[in-house]
């Protein structure tokens, strides 16, 4: 069976469905194939992300749990960041995805669900569709444009030759679970090598007995599995564990995210990437939700555009062209301090918590979500004259 749309989105994650919804909206004849049975059926994701960010692409509030302050644990520190307001959050991932998927819907997006792309068509040069099965068989689709929002596999991009396999990122498992009580207001990071060797751990609240705990580890610097990791902090109750009462899990997530920065070319002809199959993720926090979503609809806007010149890759060099002005040297600059992050002793982790102990809060978050300018850093290396405080914001002013 042969059917023709004008863009063919492969994924169905927050950039495959924001960039749906936007070319739909904007009159694009637009088709997404999702290779799970449902929307978010499989969360691989934590869901950690930025109310302001949230409230300015328009994600109701229904859909997320405030948090406003923020806390750091290593093998012999504990540091807290104390907010006057809700600043961060942890999103309910799956009923945001699915509002996402109801917003491309209504839009006029084609959604298809456990439907797996098994080729490209390519006429010459130019990407021109692809193969998939679907629930009602095997389809072909001829398109305009095919938007790679496959995720960590970048499974078009890699068809058509245009990328390879990422080599350094990372790993995440994560239980949702019922716990007895929590403080809903706060997540929690833990350093160290009893919580992850080359990572980090997390507690992340999305009520007063609902919490997400994962631990992320970063390949190729560690080969261990990240879900042996979790149940030994888990079954040893390490802190801040110990004083959570009652943890039962009720689901399983598991993940990859890259981690080596962006892609060197997010477009070819016929073909544009999006959310982590480009590589727009911030390594501080292994998250990616807020670019994926603004870069999704941008990636439809520019997309549908494109439609007039054939999608050729000079008619899709908008997209790239203002994407990466956005986050391309902040991701940079993030990678610089994750890198360094990756190599830290316990003792060293120690020291590396207490330059966060001296920030204020709006100094912290700045850091944290990677939005570094260069005014901001020279305030921080002002600010702070701790040697290994000035050794890293020079480090990245250095970037």
């Amino acid at each position: 069976m042969n059917e023709k749309y004008d863009i063919a989105v492969v994924g169905g994650g927050p950039a495959g469905l924001s960039a749906a919804y936007s070319a739909a909206k904007a009159g694009a004849k637009v088709v997404l194939f999702e290779k799970d049975e449902a929307i978010a059926h499989n969360v691989r994701t934590s869901g950690v992300t930025w109310i302001s960010e949230m409230d300015r692409l328009g994600i109701p509030s229904k859909y997320y749990n405030p948090v406003q302050n923020y806390r750091f644990v290593s093998p012999s520190n504990d540091i807290l960041i104390r907010g006057s307001a809700p600043r961060s959050c942890v999103l309910d991932v799956r009923a945001t995805y699915q509002h996402l998927a109801f917003m491309a819907a209504e839009a006029g997006a084609e959604i298809m669900v456990k439907s797996n792309v098994i080729n490209i068509l390519k006429d010459g040069n130019k990407i021109a569709g692809i193969k998939a099965s679907t629930p009602k068989g095997d389809l072909a689709v001829l398109s305009t444009l095919v938007i790679d929002a496959s995720g960590f596999s970048s499974s078009v991009a890699r068809k058509a030759g245009a990328v390879g396999e990422w080599k350094r990122y990372g790993v995440g498992a994560e239980y949702e679970c019922y716990c007895d009580d929590i403080d809903s207001t706060t997540w929690t990071l833990m350093v160290g090598q009893q919580y992850s060797d080359a990572g980090y751990a997390w507690i992340f609240p999305l009520s007063k007995n609902r919490v997400r705990i994962g631990v992320g580890i970063g390949r190729p610097e560690s080969s261990a599995e990240p879900l042996e990791k979790l149940h030994d902090i888990m079954e040893k109750r390490l802190g801040p564990l110990d004083v959570m009462g009652k943890i039962q899990p009720i689901e399983l997530h598991y993940g990859f995210i890259p981690n080596e920065g962006v892609r060197q070319n997010s477009v070819v002809d016929g073909l544009l990437m999006v959310g982590d199959s480009a590589g727009q993720s911030n390594p501080l926090v292994l998250e990616g939700i807020r670019y994926a979503i603004e870069f999704g609809r941008i990636a439809g806007y520019v997309g549908t555009r494109s439609l007039s010149s054939n999608a050729s890759r000079e008619s899709l060099m908008d997209y790239e062209k203002t994407w990466k002005a956005k986050v391309e040297s902040k991701i940079q600059s993030a990678l610089k301090i994750q890198t360094r992050w990756l190599g830290l002793s316990d003792e060293e982790w120690d020291k590396e918590i207490e330059i966060l102990r001296d920030m204020t809060v709006d100094e912290f978050l700045d850091f944290i979500k990677a939005d570094f300018t260069t005014g901001k850093l020279m305030k921080l290396a002002l600010h702070h004259p701790k040697l290994a405080a000035r050794q890293l914001f020079d480090m990245i002013l250095k970037s």
